[in-house]
C-alpha cells in the first residue's frame, strides 16, 4: 500500500485509515480538508500518540500551548495530555501518520 492511495481531492469529515494493529501499537493515516475539532471538544486519550505531519499544515492546542506544524514535523503527546485540533489547511489537504501505542 502507498501511503497516499484512496485519498480522494477532498471530504467533508476527516478520513481515518488503520494502516496496523498489532499488541499495544495502532498506526493510523488521517487526513483532513480544513477540518478542526468541535468547539469545546478535547482529546483525552489513554493511549500516547505520536504523529508526524506528512503534508499540509495543522495547529494543535495542548492545554494553553499552540503548536503549529508544518509537513515534517513531529509531536508526542503523552496519555492523558488534553489536546484538540485547532485548525488544518482549508486550502490542501492535510495528511498525518499516528501512532498510537501504550
Amino acid at each position: 500500500m502507498n501511503l497516499f492511495d484512496q485519498i480522494p481531492k477532498s471530504a467533508d469529515h476527516e478520513l481515518f485509515t488503520t494502516l496496523l494493529a498489532v499488541d499495544k501499537i495502532r498506526i493510523e493515516r488521517i487526513v483532513s480538508f480544513g477540518q478542526k475539532s468541535p468547539d469545546g471538544f478535547w482529546y483525552d486519550q489513554t493511549e500516547n500518540e505520536w504523529i508526524l505531519l506528512i503534508e499540509g499544515t495543522a495547529q494543535i492546542r495542548i492545554d494553553d500551548y499552540v503548536v503549529d506544524l508544518v509537513a515534517g514535523d513531529s509531536l508526542n503527546i503523552p496519555a492523558g495530555t488534553r489536546h484538540r485540533v485547532e485548525k488544518t489547511d482549508e486550502n490542501r489537504r492535510t495528511v498525518w501518520l499516528a501512532v498510537f501505542y501504550k
